[in-house]
């Protein structure tokens, strides 16, 4: 054995085994690690992890069973498999799946599919043929009408009434959808027909609260998750009624995205003004005993509120397409820095600080949070993104503890997977991340990544720089196909 995590020629095997899935009969031994448990802040030290096929099979100070493969990792930490639950995969399978697995994401949550490309890789990983994290992915949007999407940009079913609402949902659920995406211009009555038709179904809502919609019915209504902070916030206003009222009279033609956000920007300027604590304690009082998951991707809001200081980071912008690069620079330039007026721009910086006390707020109230990033949005690398978004977190008021929480253990009940997910313990899949250094002494820490463990698969070091130079290689080569629209939130992506 030789320390420091690396491997003995026993232990190549592991890392040569002609399938992408685990070997069912290996019993592989993690040494002398520090295993955290994110719901507790617990840390457990000195164990030993043992994983048999795509299943942990013991944790402790437990001897390494004769003939099983050890890999020495004394100093270093493991933390369950993370989840990113909001993205917009990039590219195509050589560029989004091993960028994610790289960062130590073992699940994401795919929040739209606009091209049947991602169900093909979502079912080629479960099968084992495609080395990637455990995918959920979203339905197409379906929004109402007129559409905030542009339809050369991006495909969305358009609904406007009951019957096509529930077509919709059929329609998708044929397709192959995990969940349903609705949209923030669907009607009233189109969105119940929604919800409705997708309990038949036997399929979940998730996506944006619609403008027609006050965020207390979304979450009574049964929407299971709200993504981003723009309706919520005008939710906890004194003014409520009045501010419901101008984002009930936003008027748009079909796929001005941007024309719906600068309208909604003086309306988030009045509520972010009149926050109520008395609303707040109702409202995420609503969404905590319905236990409706707020999604609020401060990655992208830090982009959306501070364009001026957004760009690509050195570090990582080659994992990006010059393609890439230049829709985003257009997008920032053309779309979000052009016209401002001296005001707007200092509206949109406060509103910055704004959405970090709300997010505080957040976690004061026990709301369960979902660690997201709207990766599709300008600049964002898929997996790189979901650290900044842990970060950013903390930075909001979050503790290291929640923020990890809200990457491991709420997905994973969000998921109907917590017997399987969101912790190291006997029973539980093997998804895990070996880290260099503790996460709860400093979430940046989650940075560090030594190993990756996804399914009982064992990505060394070594696999993971191999992984990280083939997508470098990737965005490099023209694709010979039409790939995956990058879509973020708001307008920020096109088809590639």
């Amino acid at each position: 054995m030789v320390a420091g995590g690396s491997f003995t020629a026993n232990h190549a095997a592991a890392l040569s085994w002609p399938a992408m899935s685990a070997d069912k009969t290996r019993i592989t031994a993690l040494t002398d690690v520090t295993v955290i448990d994110p719901s507790t802040g617990r840390r457990d030290r000195h164990q030993t992890v043992l994983i048999s096929g795509d299943r942990i099979i013991g944790v402790g100070r437990l001897p390494v069973p004769r003939g099983a493969t050890e890999i020495d990792l004394a100093g270093k930490f493991v933390i369950p498999g993370l989840a990113d639950m909001h993205v917009h995969s990039l590219g195509d399978e050589h560029v989004s799946p091993p960028l994610y697995l790289a960062n130590g994401l073992t699940t994401v949550r795919e929040m739209a599919a606009p091209d049947p490309v991602v169900y093909d890789w979502r079912d080629r990983i479960e099968a084992g043929t495609l080395l990637g994290p455990r995918m959920i992915v979203a339905s197409q949007i379906i929004d109402g009408d007129p559409t905030l999407w542009d339809p050369n940009l991006l495909h969305v079913l358009v609904v406007d009434d009951e019957a096509g609402a529930r077509a919709a949902v059929r329609q998708v659920k044929e397709e192959g959808a995990d969940f349903v995406k609705v949209y923030s211009r669907l009607s009233s009555s189109a969105y119940r027909a929604i919800l409705d038709e997708a309990r038949r179904q036997g399929l979940t809502v998730h996506g944006h609260a619609p403008d027609q919609v006050p965020i207390k019915q979304v979450s009574d209504a049964g929407q299971r998750s709200i993504e981003h902070i723009h309706s919520l916030g005008l939710s906890v206003s004194s003014r409520e009624v009045e501010v419901r009222r101008m984002q009930q009279a936003i008027a748009i033609k079909t796929g001005d995205y941007n024309g719906w956000f600068r309208q909604m920007h003086p309306i988030e300027w009045i509520a972010a003004n009149t926050f109520s604590r008395a609303r707040a304690a109702d409202v995420f009082g609503t969404l905590r005993r319905n236990r409706t998951r707020v999604t609020p991707t401060l990655t992208m809001h830090h982009v959306l509120d501070m364009p001026d200081f957004t760009g690509p980071d050195p570090a990582t912008r080659k994992y990006l397409s010059e393609d890439s690069i230049g829709t985003y620079d257009y997008v920032i330039e053309d779309l979000y820095k052009a016209n401002r007026t001296a005001e707007e721009i200092s509206h949109q910086q406060q509103m910055w600080e704004y959405r970090q006390r709300f997010v505080r707020e957040l976690f004061a109230h026990d709301v369960p949070v979902l660690a997201g990033t709207d990766t599709g949005t300008p600049y964002m690398v898929p997996g790189f993104a979901l650290h900044d978004e842990l970060e950013l977190l903390v930075a909001a008021g979050a503790t290291t503890r929640q923020a990890l929480y809200a990457a491991t253990v709420e997905p994973a009940k969000f998921l109907g997977m917590a017997a399987d997910l969101g912790s190291v313990a006997p029973r539980k899949l093997a998804d895990l991340v070996v880290l260099d250094a503790d996460p709860l002494r400093d979430i940046r820490n989650t940075r560090r990544i030594h190993t990756v463990v996804t399914r009982g698969r064992i990505i060394s070091p070594a696999e993971r720089s191999r992984m990280l130079a083939g997508v470098e290689a990737a965005v490099k080569t023209p694709p010979a196909a039409a790939v995956l629209a990058a879509g973020g939130c708001c307008g920020t992506g096109r088809p590639h």
